[in-house]
């Protein structure tokens, strides 16, 4: 027997497609599980239609993940694929165009028929030349469908269902190829299926099937390893969803305050999962609420921080701009919530299952009235814990909301993620009253910060007094007084400024006498390190501030941003933070590089923009 070639590699890009019932979120999914668990550092971005079921075999339809794998540090799911796994020749057309030259393409042989062909809108029966798909790329056919029905053949299952197995043939595929360990692969169907054994006896057995597939037939092309990242400190790690890590985060934040915690929610793409997660969290004492509306979701958070919880309402764009109203009175009662918003594509319904950073003005100045709060924003999928955790300790020790700005690429996409210890974090002390300050004192404010105390309803000796309407600064009783009310709207300012006492400064990464500042904020972090690092080993001088803190910027950002000639702002929208940033930073010309077609920036275009500025 022929020796198999193994290729050692540094990193690898591996794309599923398929149509929406294929499973290709799960496929992607397990397999970027059993890399992070071995030791990789990983990347993934799902990308899948808004439609619950577009008509099968359309372009329409295609459901991707695409997963970067590496043995050094992964910012980006990557631009291209090195690997594409393509379930249908409409799966090909949408991703063809997106595999490397010298890469690999995977297909289901049995799915290209002609009826396949035209449903997927190809005119030939070549769909490889006419997609004008290079020759160095390696085209590997396999009868997925047939070698799938094989697999199974006497199982008590449906055709319908056995093919949907297919997928797990891919899957065990493609572990084959890059040496993944099956039992991995197994642990996490097990887990999926554990109440439907049959599915998952079938499951199992088509996985096994897909893996001997390739370890038999070698299929043409060499199999691949990705060392253990080098760049992993010790500890424990998993893969773990930005929606996911925004959950934990809230727990451990809960936890540490000693408080409840309470969750109103309306369901929404794409933030539900936070309310799903939670939902499951009863054993650590999550309290959800499924509202019957947006409205409803921020009001019953308001209660429960009325009450003493840490409480929390999620959503995403269509949805905060419904809560404004109850964002305004958590303003003005000066009470502690935080409101995750995962942005997506608007306006309106706009494309709900893909990624945008529009929500940014409509967080900071979307309500009515001048009405402050904290604006904060994580940059890949398991910073969503940190920050969850922080916008939690920062909204009950300042006694403010808290808008936390993720998105569609972080919610849904994961990371490398190291389990954190919980005496190891920040401790979270809430601004309660102290003895003496009985009675009307209530009303009193830490001066330094201008931090309202706060009284839990029922407190002994503690009358409580609270609402919409304008309070008397000393007495906390409604005022119509106009001088009180420039005093009471300066506070509220005042307090949310004074935030920026206790973030940490704006630091720059790259060059240090850069000709080049790139800024950007949020999600787009990986993207904007691999361009940034891509120009400095080019001998580019270029450097990037990233921003997390966005209401009230870090103290530092003034003078960080004034050192360098040429700056520009990049982000998922058409100017927003640009718009912030001149308010903030006066003198300093912010140039500006925007996108909003629902998808995250590439490495390749940041970098062809950077060139461009810099001639």
């Amino acid at each position: 027997m022929e020796k198999i070639k193994v290729k050692e590699l540094d990193q690898v890009v591996v794309r599923f497609a398929g149509d929406s019932g294929d499973g290709m979120q799960l496929t992607g999914s397990i397999f970027s599980n059993i890399s992070a668990i071995i030791g990789n550092e990983i990347s993934t971005f799902p990308d899948y239609p808004a439609e619950i079921r577009a008509p099968q075999g359309t372009v329409g339809g295609v459901s991707g993940f695409q997963v970067h794998i590496g043995s050094g540090k992964v910012y980006t799911p990557g631009d291209d694929a090195d690997v594409l796994v393509a379930m249908n020749p409409a799966a090909l057309k949408v991703n063809a165009k997106h595999v490397k030259k010298g890469g690999v393409i995977i297909f289901d042989q049995d799915s290209f028929e002609k009826n396949d062909l035209v449903k997927a809108g190809f005119v030939s029966d070549d769909p490889f030349a006419e997609m004008s798909v290079s020759e160095t790329i390696s085209l590997v056919p396999a009868q997925l469908t047939t070698l799938t029905q094989k697999s199974l053949e006497g199982f008590p299952l449906d055709n319908k269902a056995i093919l949907r197995s297919k997928n797990m043939f891919a899957l065990g595929l493609i572990c084959w190829l890059f040496n993944r360990p099956m039992e991995q692969a197994v642990h996490f169907l097990g887990n999926k299926f554990r109440k439907k054994p049959s599915v998952l006896e079938a499951n199992v057995k088509v996985l096994t099937d897909g893996f001997n597939y390739g370890y038999n037939l070698h299929l043409s092309v060499p199999t691949y390893t990705i060392e253990k990242s080098d760049d992993v400190p010790h500890g424990k790690y998993t893969s773990i969803s930005g929606n996911t890590a925004t959950a934990y985060g809230f727990i451990a934040a809960a936890e540490k305050a000693g408080l409840e915690l309470f969750l109103g929610s309306y369901p929404i793409t794409p933030a539900t999962d936070i309310m799903h997660e939670l939902a499951l969290r009863r054993d650590l004492g999550a309290k959800v609420v499924q509202c019957e509306d947006e409205i409803a979701g921020v009001t019953t958070t308001i209660g429960a921080a009325f009450a003493g919880c840490l409480a929390v309402t999620n959503t995403s764009g269509p949805g905060l701009a419904l809560k404004s109203e109850g964002i305004n009175l958590a303003v003005m009662a000066e009470l502690p919530i935080v409101i995750v918003d995962v942005m997506r594509s608007g306006p309106s319904t706009g494309m709900p299952t893909k990624t945008e950073q529009t929500d940014l003005l409509q967080a900071l100045y979307g309500r009515n009235g001048e009405s402050p709060l904290v604006v904060m924003a994580p940059g890949t999928p398991d910073d969503c814990f940190h920050y969850a955790y922080m916008a939690s300790k920062i909204a009950l020790e300042y006694m403010t909301p808290v808008i936390l700005l993720t998105d569609a690429f972080l919610g849904n996409g994961t990371s490398l993620w190291k389990l954190p210890k919980l005496a190891e974090m920040p401790e979270i002390k809430p601004n309660y009253v102290q003895p003496g300050m009985e009675g009307c004192k209530v009303t009193f404010r830490n001066e330094e910060t201008k931090v309202r105390y706060w009284a839990i309803p029922g407190t002994p000796g503690f009358e409580h007094r609270n609402g919409g309407l304008e309070k008397d600064y000393e007495k906390g009783s409604i005022s119509t007084d106009g001088e009180n009310h420039q005093k009471m709207v300066d506070t509220r300012a005042q307090k949310v400024e004074n935030v920026a006492a206790v973030i940490p400064e704006l630091t720059v990464f790259g060059a240090e006498d850069a000709d080049l500042l790139v800024i950007g904020w949020g999600g787009t972090r990986g993207h904007l390190m691999s361009a940034v690092s891509e120009m400095n080993e080019k001998g580019k001088k270029v450097a990037l501030a990233h921003f997390n803190y966005i209401n009230p910027l870090p103290k530092n950002t003034a003078e960080v941003i004034s050192k360098y000639k040429k700056v520009v702002v990049c982000e998922l929208n058409n100017g927003q933070f640009a718009t912030f940033l001149r308010s903030k930073v006066p003198g300093v010309n912010f140039l500006q590089h925007n996108k909003v077609q629902g998808q995250p920036f590439t490495m390749a275009e940041l970098v062809e923009h950077f060139e461009l500025i810099l001639k």
